[in-house]
């Protein structure tokens, strides 16, 4: 499976008959999924049914989609010829030629525009009467539309993806680069340490230097890093499987650069040292980054 972002755009356009209208969806970044939808009132049941298809579909993301239509016409409907009504006036016609003519009266011929003229012959049918067919035929462009718009996600979740790693390899490169600096801070916290112990028990009378060895053991354990740097390790492995899964690993991802920053404010809390702060705070530099990155992920 392919990561996909929650930030994407589609939008469509069609028509039938005096009808044309133009369809677009866009989604934006949120903690779930909430979809609406903006379609005309009239065309019924064309709403729920389009949010059931895009709940099925999408993960997350703050999703919009909408329908506007508009008419050529007045907006009263095409005119269509009522058969049966025609058939009763030709008849009605066919009669009255029949007595005049027994009365010995000529009639002026009828014309096809007479006919039209008589009440019920033509009429206007509503676009609204024909919703059915149109909701059948605007659910299967949003099918389409709905398929270009999943797709452009996915080209979006493939972009973050590249991103996303290279800012793990920086990460880890950084964790590698504060583990070698740790490493050459530990013989300077120990001789520091030793200078301490000895001002002390220069300076203190009575002291127990079993005690105060105690206490400065202590804070070398307290400056130790190796715990966090372990940690950033196994975390580095764990978002990079996610990345491989693919799928809706948005929130695992985001929980997990909680986790980053923990051991990297830490690993700043303990250091001690000036270069390992400085990697300390590149590091914690480049996971608000990756973090920003993260909340587009689905």
């Amino acid at each position: 499976m392919v990561l996909h972002s929650m930030t994407g755009f589609a939008s469509g356009q069609g028509g039938e008959g005096a009808l044309a209208w133009i369809w677009d969806i866009r989604s934006v970044n949120a903690k779930g999924l909430d979809v609406r939808v903006r379609v005309p009132d009239w065309l019924e049941g064309l709403e729920n049914e389009i949010k059931k298809r895009a709940t099925k579909s999408l993960g997350r993301g703050n999703v919009t989609i909408g329908l506007r239509l508009s008419r050529a016409d007045d907006g009263k409907g095409e005119l269509q010829i009522n058969a049966a009504a025609m058939t009763a006036a030709l008849a009605a016609i066919q009669q009255t030629q029949a007595a005049a003519t027994e009365a010995g009266l000529d009639l002026a011929p009828v014309r096809a525009t007479d006919i039209l003229q008589i009440r019920g012959v033509l009429e206007q049918v509503s676009q609204e009467a024909k919703t059915e067919d149109l909701v059948t035929q605007l659910l299967s462009e949003f099918d389409s539309l709905l398929a270009d718009f999943i797709n452009m996600r996915s080209n979006e979740g493939a972009a973050l993806e590249v991103v996303l790693s290279a800012q793990l390899e920086r990460i880890e490169s950084l964790s590698q680069e504060a583990a070698q600096r740790a490493a050459a801070r530990d013989p300077l916290i120990k001789e520091a340490l030793r200078a301490n112990l000895a001002r002390v028990l220069d300076q203190s009378d009575g002291a127990d230097p079993d005690r105060v060895a105690q206490e400065l053991a202590m804070i070398a354990v307290k400056a130790d890093v190796t715990e966090e740097l372990d940690r950033l390790k196994a975390h580095v492995a764990a978002a990079r499987k996610l990345l491989g899964q693919g799928g809706l690993v948005g929130r695992k991802l985001d929980f997990l650069m909680q986790e980053f920053n923990r051991e990297a404010n830490t690993l700043c809390s303990k250091a001690q040292n000036a270069a390992l702060t400085e990697v300390g705070l590149e590091l914690k530099t480049v996971i608000d980054q990756m973090r920003e990155q993260v909340q587009n992920i689905e």
